[in-house]
């Protein structure tokens, strides 16, 4: 069969890389993609965010799945759009997708299911919220209710940081209309940690766990990103922790949005605040995890398709399972700037060098071919993922690839898997 994989950053490359592994799968295209995504797969003009240019793609093509890579086309109604038209797709439909869309619509749907999460309130008036934050006091995690390219989450640790939050949001819109609203919740203490769960509306197949990197700089410092880094699995995430995940919250979502119409499909991703052994949900996500997915897809030693098949056709079987190997690192390279703006255009080099390491691999998350040499196109550039026996030693063959590679204004975290080598080493 054939496959379209729609997005063009690093978790579109792991995506278009384990499905070409599959001997289910004659050919793997990717729309846009990019050219790092095209050494794994065919890359082909269509937009995801236009429902028309895609159905003329998987037409002319022939395609078998479409496997939706980015949140936005998904919370716009593009499975939808799919569906109607007979198309298999892989990703949930613009109803169940609000799980992500609205963090209002996420925490009231928690509170209905009695899914753990931080207390909140949710405010569309700026004014009502900058005096809530005020008396009240103290630290609070201030969130754009719509998308925000996982930038519109701040720590806040007392009023003025929260207040300052919300002029950004709310007044300045430095994330356009999803800033209309936000979501004030408690600030949680504990380990964050993520979990994907393959969904077909009824039943779930789960990943192994992660453990994602959001702020810039080491020690958790500075502004969120998309995701500095990633690796898995997650030790805070043990097999007593992971059954409170899966029974508390993964199946009671499943069962919470079939119960009010909005069947489940695809990849449900948790983001997780672990408090004393118990597991809170801090964020959902309605698509792969980037770059958790990059580590996650690593370590897979199963066939992914049949899965994503199995999902889109409300058909995944009941003793379905993913079998995981070796621990993986993934390490992003990101541009002078980012998460604000930053300069593209600049010279990658030493990709080929890392190409000849073992265990390692390179997904490309903004880069550009020009002239024969790599350049940089993008916030985050690139995802170096390793494999080895423990985390200890996919992190340091992870670094070892990261000290090969340069561009100018590279920055990239220097603690990335740190926290699993304490007293849970490996």
């Amino acid at each position: 069969m054939r496959v379209l994989v729609l997005g063009s950053g690093g978790r579109e490359h792991a995506l278009v890389w384990a499905i070409a592994r599959s001997p289910l799968v004659d050919e793997v295209l990717c729309a846009p993609g990019s050219d790092g995504i095209g050494r794994h797969g065919r890359c082909a003009k269509a937009d995801p965010g236009d429902a028309s240019s895609v159905l003329d793609l998987v037409k002319r093509e022939g395609v078998g799945l479409v496997v939706v890579g980015p949140e936005a086309p998904l919370v716009d109604g593009l499975a939808d759009r799919l569906s109607d038209a007979g198309v298999p797709v892989f990703g949930p439909g613009a109803a169940a997708a609000r799980l992500e869309g609205s963090k209002g619509f996420a925490k009231a749907f928690m509170q209905r299911h009695g899914i753990p999460t931080a207390p909140y309130r949710a405010f569309a008036d700026f004014d009502r919220a900058e005096r809530y934050v005020r008396d009240r006091g103290g630290p609070v995690v201030v969130k754009a209710d719509g998308l925000a390219a996982g930038k519109g989450v701040y720590m806040c640790r007392g009023p003025e940081q929260a207040a300052a939050a919300l002029d950004e949001i709310m007044r300045q819109r430095r994330f356009g209309e999803s800033g209309e609203a936000v979501v004030i919740e408690d600030w949680l203490t504990g380990e964050e940690a993520s979990y994907h769960a393959l969904c077909d509306g009824e039943r779930a197949v789960c990943l192994a766990s992660a453990q994602d990197h959001k702020r810039i700089r080491d020690g958790d410092r500075g502004e969120n990103t998309g995701g500095m880094g990633a690796y898995s699995p997650a030790p805070v995430v043990d097999p007593e922790v992971e059954r409170k995940v899966v029974e508390r919250i993964v199946r009671p979502t499943i069962a919470g949005m079939r119960a009010e119409g909005n069947p489940f499909r695809g990849v449900l991703y948790v983001g997780l605040m672990i408090a004393e052994s118990e597991p809170y949900v801090i964020e959902f996500n309605v698509r792969f995890g980037d770059p958790e997915i990059q580590a996650l897809l690593y370590r897979l030693e199963s066939d992914l398709v049949p899965l994503l098949i199995g999902s889109a056709e409300g058909r995944l079987a009941d003793d379905s399972e993913l079998v995981f190997g070796d621990p993986a690192v993934c390490v992003v390279l990101a541009s002078e700037g980012y998460p604000r703006s930053y300069a593209s255009g600049r010279e990658i080099t030493g990709l080929d060098e890392v190409a000849s390491l073992p265990n390692t691999i390179v997904f490309h998350s903004g880069t550009r071919r020009v002239d024969g040499r790599w350049e940089t196109a993008g916030g985050r550039v690139l995802g170096v993922t390793a494999r080895g026996a423990s985390i200890a030693g996919a992190l340091d063959r992870a670094y070892q690839a990261v000290r090969r590679i340069r561009f100018e204004g590279a920055q990239f975290r220097g603690d990335i898997a740190l926290r699993a080598l304490g007293d849970r080493a490996g």
